[in-house]
């Protein structure tokens, strides 16, 4: 699993500019199984998203697929770990450790 941290690197109005892109962006990848949950930081500096069901590779690939990304108004920080423990909504996402 992987937790994505978007840090704005541009004026918000800039953001902004691109947000009905980037509700898209999310949207697909919501469709597509990847994406558990998002939303924007507190203060509005970012935000997060929990993501599933790829490889580190693959999720790096669709973090610059983000418009946000490509047009350079955000950095991503991106952390795997491996989800031993969940609510029970979660469950499915539930990973064991490498041996």
């Amino acid at each position: 699993m992987f937790v994505l941290e978007l840090t704005y690197t541009a004026p918000v109005e800039r953001v902004d500019a691109l947000l009905d892109a980037h509700i898209e962006w999310l949207d697909e990848q919501y469709a597509a199984g990847l994406f558990i949950a998002s939303g924007r930081k507190n203060p509005r500096d970012g935000g997060v998203i929990l993501a599933a069901g790829v490889d580190r590779a693959q999720i790096e690939k669709i973090a610059a697929a983000d418009p946000f990304s490509a047009e350079g108004v955000c950095a991503y920080r991106i952390t795997e770990f491996y989800a031993t423990k969940t609510a029970d909504g979660l469950a499915a996402f539930r990973e064991q450790l490498p041996s």
